[in-house]
């Protein structure tokens, strides 16, 4: 039995429906609301709705007896991710979080003989896979990166706290970048009005370093390294400058009536691009990977998927882990490009620069 806690919401309904046309198992939704549960089971084989609160101890126990596995797509994933964890680990389960990546350390000592997997979604998760794909299939060796996450979408409120959550985290610094092995604070600055290819209109581009980057950087030998978030729209880029100062809910609502604006008339997406410099053959080599999808609740519940279905097949060690140092890139985005409908996938021969921008909708 497979438990899907948000089964029904942005994220979990996508996954939810993957394992289910993947056969992975009986599913169990979970959620508050009956209505929307009861709706999703009967739209899926072999899944049952279950009412559930993750809020309350003995509702989660409940819902998670009798599950092997625990994928966990309730939000915000900061303030649900440690219950839903030990919840599942009391019940013998392993696990697999769409998101809190941040809180390992807690759990640790708890995993014994099971598996409990984190940050299994698109960003953080897939924005550290697509690197590794790129650099196990192109190249020898790398030493460098450029890499620009865009996302054109709506938030819903759980969503945009844990977006919050994970740009204002303490492991997240502003215009950090990594040179010579080593994490430097204050290298590179935001890049406003700038033009980038797969992109449409100009974005504003926030340079960061948070703790997938370093994870990568450390796990390819770079020597440097850099991390921007392509942010296409005015109004989602005042609402993050504001942010850090703002109360949270406040931040929140924000972010929610920002990307609306943003992405009023305009067809969602995601761009990841990331650039590696490297070796092939003892000849310097450079390479663009490009990947786009139509939307990111829809991606992340299906790198979530994914995830979950490694789990299962016992391709994961047990212990506690990232997603994006766990996974086989390789079988990861071999399942998600197979897939119509939810990401494309481009490798180039050039940089970044030297690509040429497309046309919005062009997926």
């Amino acid at each position: 039995m497979i438990g899907v806690l948000g089964g029904y919401g942005a994220v979990g309904r996508h996954a939810a429906r993957l394992l289910a046309r993947w056969g992975a198992g009986p599913l169990r939704i979970g959620g508050r609301d009956d209505v929307r549960a009861k709706q999703l089971a009967a739209q899926l084989p072999h899944a049952e709705p279950v009412v559930v609160d993750t809020g309350e101890p003995a509702s989660l126990a409940a819902f998670v007896r009798g599950c092997d596995l625990v994928v966990n797509c309730a939000g915000p994933s900061h303030r649900t991710s440690q219950q839903v964890t030990f919840a599942a680990l009391m019940a013998g389960a392993h696990l697999v979080d769409a998101g809190g990546g941040g809180r390992l350390d807690h759990v640790r000592p708890a995993v014994g003989e099971r598996t409990a997997l984190y940050d299994s979604g698109a960003l953080p998760g897939l924005s550290g896979l697509l690197p590794r794909h790129l650099a196990a299939e192109h190249f020898d060796s790398v030493h460098g990166l450029t890499a620009y996450a865009g996302v054109l979408d709506r938030f819903t409120p759980t969503g945009a706290d844990d977006y919050l959550d994970g740009v204002l985290d303490g492991a997240n610094e502003p215009l950090a970048a990594w040179r010579d092995g080593a994490r430097r604070s204050g290298t590179l600055h935001r890049l406003t009005d700038h033009r980038l290819p797969y992109f449409v209109r100009e974005v504003t581009a926030f340079p960061y370093l948070d703790a997938e980057a370093e994870r990568l950087a450390h796990g390819l030998s770079l020597t440097y390294g850099d991390w921007y978030t392509a942010v296409d729209g005015g109004h989602l880029a005042a609402a993050l400058a504001e942010a850090r100062t703002a109360d949270r809910a406040e931040a929140v609502a924000a972010l929610c009536r920002a990307a609306a604006l943003d992405t009023a008339g305009r067809t969602p997406y995601v761009t990841l691009l990331v650039q590696l410099d490297g070796v092939r053959a003892g000849r310097p080599t450079t390479r663009t990977a490009v990947l786009r999808a139509p939307g990111i609740a829809r991606l992340t519940g299906a790198v979530t998927a994914v995830a979950a279905l490694a789990v299962l097949r016992g391709e994961v060690p047990h212990g506690t882990h990232w997603a994006d140092t766990a996974l086989d890139p390789v079988s990861a985005l071999a399942h998600l490009t197979d897939k119509p409908g939810l990401c494309d996938l481009h490798v180039h021969e050039s940089a970044i620069h030297e690509l040429t921008t497309v046309e919005e909708g062009a997926l």
